[in-house]
């Protein structure tokens, strides 16, 4: 009788175990936009909550919460975004006490920060050396538009250099493995795959890009160049310094100047922007144009999402390139 009890004791617990792990909680993330959802999929288990604030078509520099994603925030247990250079709306917010242990900014703190570190060697894209670095900030100081200026600071589109998107897809993981909810393993199992297929996508990307060397490529707003200087594409001009504000006219002038006398210029639009600006100032120059999304609005936000996003980028450049 006592070892029937026993067994009924211990059939019991085991089935307290199983339905607790049945109704465990899932994880609840807010990102601030698509890109950093792409790179929670990519990392994250199944079962994780995300919620992304700025929706497709908007632009995080000029975004307007609404009450609803403020209560997601308020249920999150972790909300990443890249950082008060880029989403304005959100630095008074996340600034109190309500989110700080919660809230993560991605960006690296500096361009020297965005090399990898000593203990990380092997697991950053081979070629984001601070060699290599030192090389990017010689392209940017004779590149057409004399380097990022978006507003005063840095360009803040850091998730368009896969080496940095790495870096973040692994403060992601770290701080997922630090819920109480978290399955350890199959976060950093889904990690190391991101890291592999990341690595093998860029190769790819970086060959199929080689065509595109001597392309001049124009933007509407200094967003694209962590993607240029990454695979050593050239930016011969930029319509606007600061996409909160139109261009002057002394400026719009130097870009056209600029398209007359660059070589197969390329103009790539946003869909976030007004794309009258390049109709405007491209009359009768003879341009190729595209289509880039830095926000990566129609790409399928699941564990392919960043490297699907990363070959969009990479095919508008090569439809900048002469049939």
């Amino acid at each position: 009788m006592k070892q029937h009890r026993t067994q009924a004791i211990g059939l019991l617990f085991g089935m307290a175990l199983l339905t607790g792990q049945a109704h465990a909680e899932p994880i609840n993330v807010v990102t601030s936009i698509k890109p950093l959802e792409l790179l929670v999929r990519a990392v994250a288990t199944e079962d994780t909550n995300v919620t992304t604030l700025v929706p497709s078509g908007s632009s995080p520099h000029t975004y307007h919460m609404r009450p609803s994603e403020r209560r997601a925030m308020e249920e999150a247990d972790l909300i990443f975004w890249v950082g008060p250079e880029l989403e304005t709306f959100l630095t008074r917010i996340l600034g109190g006490h309500d989110f700080e242990h919660r809230t993560h900014a991605l960006a690296p703190p500096n361009p020297d920060e965005a090399a990898p570190q000593d203990d990380h060697d092997e697991a950053h894209l081979h070629h984001d050396e601070p060699e290599k670095h030192a090389e990017h900030g010689q392209h940017k100081e004779k590149g057409g538009h004399g380097g990022h200026n978006h507003g005063d600071g840095e360009d803040p589109h850091v998730w368009l250099d896969p080496a940095i998107a790495l870096q973040m897809a692994e403060t992601i993981h770290d701080r997922l493995v630090e819920q109480p909810e978290a399955d350890k393993s199959q976060l950093t199992r889904n990690l190391d795959a991101f890291r592999q297929s990341l690595n093998t996508r860029e190769a790819a990307i970086r060959e199929q890009l080689m065509a595109a060397e001597g392309i001049s490529l124009f933007t509407y707003h200094d967003a694209f160049g962590r993607f240029a200087e990454h695979y050593g594409l050239s930016i011969a001009g930029v319509l606007t310094p600061n996409p909160d504000r139109s261009p002057g006219a002394r400026h719009v002038a130097e870009v056209q100047t600029q398209l007359k006398g660059s070589n197969q210029p390329c103009l790539l639009s946003e869909p976030q922007f007004d794309r009258e600006w390049w109709r405007a100032i491209s009359e009768g120059v003879e341009v190729k144009r595209s289509t880039w999304d830095p926000l990566a609005s129609e790409i399928t936000a699941d564990a392919e999402g960043y490297l699907n996003f990363q070959q969009q980028l990479a095919d508008a450049v090569v439809a900048c390139l002469p049939e």
